[in-house]
């Protein structure tokens, strides 16, 4: 190649097909165009300044490869631009510029040279002279779309529109407007190698053209930017202005500053579209009141909750599905099945937080951990926890709120909660639902509470106070109640209902030590090193003073207990106190609850049967006796129809049995019979006493004994059959605590075992009755026994 160069420079003039090379990095150079070019490499530099010495010609070709420091023929492309040296100039920090202007396109054939620089043979590549009126078409068209991209470009020299506008050479207006484009280098090089008049206007046109549109976008979103930030200036005007005149006539407005708070806080609101054009408005009519008239105070305190709620605040829920379940265990002892449900709910909610949760209602008697519960559920799911009360609540606009037209208006209950959250999505705790007033004068709360608790609607609830709608549909909602009757069937299906059963005497005591005592010990100023409550004082304190299915009793009597050590410790007496059985009597005074069954049921007549009490399950004691007279039954005890429906088939179905059973048809003319439910004053009704009804009648008449560790229900028919009722957990709960050891239940209640706890079945013998007679059979002493007894 060096030889081939040198045979060339040995002949009387330099071709000039021959060029020395300078490869740019990125950048391309058309015909027409004067540019300014920096030498960086010292290749490029000996380069230049052997051409100049030389009087040699350049030429420019783009790199492939812009970090290439060396590149080589096979790294530069095959077309450049052969370029005239203007100027070449050396600054005092011993960099080096060049000022060239494109002259022509040419296409290498061979390279002569690439040390120390590169040259090479090239081929021309003029641009043709053409009469085409396609062409000529062509180029107008693009000379007028690069007059209208000019308009749109910012201070642009009025020189470059005239050259425009002057250059009648189709291919000299392509290259000079690719030239100034904002294309990549690969993209002007591609441009570069166009040698087809009407291919290259074709393509400067689609490329012009797209910047066309994307400047005219650009101008439109400016426009609309510098309208709007004028009308804020003018709107800033405007006010100042308003306040110099108010200042001029002695009428300087103290509440300016704090109407411009109250603004500020209602633009940080992210209020919805609806809502924050509303509050503008309201805002406006504001500014115009004196804030000595009457509704002044109203507006405001209205914009007041409007800027107070959180509109757009959602907090991140957290639900890591281990850690719930020791938050869980943690807080609470056992309801092993109501947890399960909750770490359920828990993993929906996780693996699709869009999803719309069911609401939760926690049924169960007073003091087992409803409230305690959802408290948790907000603590498993980092989210914060509010409540709301609803026992006595009969006024639709505690839930709705009052219209703003009323004197000391106010928002409903459910947007207080939110307001008192600062969030859209707390857990939000309905406490007491059970205990909604019924619907009135005032409307009905219960059907106020549809909207609320349904996913359907909730997203758009409308409060009265507010007028506006506000989304409810992230609030995790979880009610509680002790009794489902009394819930209204629309609202009762609206929710799904997880029931916590009364408990043990066992489990209260893990309770009383695991949280109770400590809790009694910090409220009362004490250490655990101070005291020791024994396991025997706990069972006594729930045996013998705490008749309940929960533990909120047993909760005040060990503070009771507690209180007394925190005065003997502060009057001076030695540590640690032991509190034991005996201490306990000594605090709490006398027993208050005894073991009466052995002693009621000790005489014929008597039997035990079991209650279900919206507190938990009892048990109740159904006594009979006969005295002379014509037949007739006396029911007393302040019962219902139900259970005085319930006795008198009791006795229909013994008189229909007399023979079998060993009675004397004459008793029944020549008696009568009183059937007495003790605890008159409490009134009692339901279905389910009947088969204690009918143990009792069999016992007084044939003279023998109930036994006293045994207690049933269950309804009967006239046939005799025995048939389901209701609360069998409850009831076998309440057996439990009054320390009888079985239980005799309906046959088809079978199913309902799987509800007791499982401590609870191992502690209780379970006999299931079909008929009547199964209850004679297992109820009754031996005849034997009662003669001994009568002896």
């Amino acid at each position: 190649m060096t030889e081939t160069l040198q045979a060339v420079q040995a002949s009387t003039k330099l071709p000039d097909s021959v060029l020395v090379i300078l490869p740019t990095r990125n950048v391309v150079l058309f015909p027409g165009v004067i540019a300014p070019i920096t030498l960086g490499r010292e290749t490029t530099i000996s380069a230049v300044q052997e051409a100049l010495r030389t009087n040699r010609r350049l030429g420019l070709m783009l790199q492939r490869n812009p970090n290439d420091d060396e590149p080589n023929p096979e790294d530069l492309y095959q077309v450049g631009t052969l370029v005239n040296v203007l100027r070449y100039v050396t600054t005092q920090e011993g960099t080096h510029h060049l000022v060239v202007q494109g002259e022509e396109r040419f296409k290498v054939q061979d390279y002569l040279q690439d040390e120390p620089y590169l040259a090479a043979k090239v081929s021309f590549m003029p641009d043709p002279k053409s009469d085409d009126l396609e062409l000529e078409a062509r180029r107008r068209y693009l000379q007028s779309l690069a007059l209208d991209v000019a308009k749109l470009l910012p201070q642009l020299p009025s020189d470059v529109t005239q050259t425009l506008q002057n250059i009648s050479e189709a291919g000299a207006l392509a290259d000079l407007i690719a030239n100034f484009m904002d294309m990549t280098p690969a993209e002007k090089q591609h441009l570069l190698e166009i040698t087809d008049l009407n291919e290259r206007l074709e393509r400067v046109s689609e490329l012009l053209r797209k910047q066309y549109e994307v400047l005219k976008i650009t101008r439109e979103i400016d426009s609309k930017a510098k309208a709007s930030m004028d009308e804020r200036q003018r709107e800033y005007m405007l006010r100042e202005q308003m306040k110099a005149i108010r200042k001029q006539l002695g009428e300087d407005d103290n509440n300016s500053a704090e109407l411009e708070e109250l603004r500020t806080a209602l633009e940080e609101a992210k209020l919805p579209k609806e809502v924050d054009e509303h509050t503008k408005k309201e805002l406006r009519r504001l500014e115009q009141m004196q804030d000595s008239s009457g509704e002044y105070s109203m507006v405001r305190t209205y914009l007041d909750w409007i800027a107070s709620l959180p509109w757009s605040k959602v907090d991140a829920e957290n639900i890591d599905i281990a850690q719930a379940r020791q938050i869980l265990d943690d807080e609470h002892f056992g309801l092993t099945k109501v947890k399960q449900r909750i770490l359920e709910y828990l993993a929906v909610r996780k693996l699709n937080p869009q999803g719309r949760s069911p609401i939760l209602c926690f049924v169960g008697p007073p003091g087992v951990g409803k409230t305690s519960m959802g408290q948790s559920i907000a603590h498993a799911m980092g989210l914060k926890f509010v409540r709301a009360s609803l026992g006595g609540v009969h006024d639709e606009a505690e839930i709705r709120g009052h219209r703003r037209t009323y004197l000391g208006a106010l928002p409903g209950n459910i947007i207080q909660g939110l307001r008192k959250a600062g969030t859209r999505n707390p857990v939000f705790m309905l406490d007491e639902i059970d205990k909604l007033g019924g619907g009135g004068y005032h409307g009905d709360p219960s059907a106020a509470l549809l909207e609320v608790l349904d996913p359907e609607q909730n997203s758009s609830f409308r409060d009265n106070y507010l007028a506006q709608s506000f989304d409810l549909s992230q609030v995790v909602f979880i009610a509680t109640a002790n009794v489902l009757d009394s819930i209204p069937g629309p609202l009762r299906d609206r929710m799904e209902i997880i029931e916590l059963p009364g408990y043990t005497e066992e489990e209260k005591v893990q309770i009383a030590q695991r949280y109770l005592v400590k809790r009694q010990l910090e409220a009362n100023g004490l250490k655990p090193e101070q005291v020791e409550v024994t396991t025997t004082a706990l069972s006594s304190i729930i045996g013998d003073y705490t008749r309940e299915a929960g533990v909120r009793s047993l909760d005040r009597k060990i503070a009771a207990v507690l209180r007394r050590v925190a005065m003997q410790i502060a009057e001076g007496a030695a540590t640690p106190i032991r509190i034991d059985e005996a201490a306990v009597l000594n605090i709490l005074g006398a027993k208050r609850f005894e073991s009466e069954v052995a002693m009621r049921t000790s005489i014929p007549g008597v039997a035990t049967g079991l209650a279900w009490t919206p507190v938990g399950g009892d048990i109740l004691f159904i006594e009979t006796t006969k005295m002379p007279g014509h037949g007739k039954l006396i029911i007393t005890g302040q019962l219902g129809d139900v259970m005085k429906e319930s006795a008198q088939a009791a006795l229909s179905l013994v008189k229909s049995r007399a023979h079998s059973l060993g009675i004397d048809a004459k008793t029944f003319e020549e008696h009568d019979i009183h059937l007495h439910v003790p605890a008159g004053a409490i009134p009692k009704d339901g279905p389910s006493a009947g088969a204690a009804m009918y143990t009792s009648l069999v016992s007084l008449l044939t003279g023998r004994c109930v036994r006293s560790d045994l207690a049933m229900t269950g309804e009967i028919s006239l046939r005799g059959l025995v048939l389901p009722i209701g609360g069998v957990k409850e009831k076998c709960l309440a057996a439990l605590r009054a320390g009888i050891h079985t239980v005799l239940l309906p046959a088809r209640n079978r199913k309902d075992l799987e509800e007791v706890p499982d401590n609870a079945r191992q502690q209780l013998q379970f006999i299931f009755m079909d008929k009547v007679d199964d209850a004679i059979a297992h109820a009754l002493e031996p005849e034997t026994t009662t003669l001994l007894i009568a002896a």
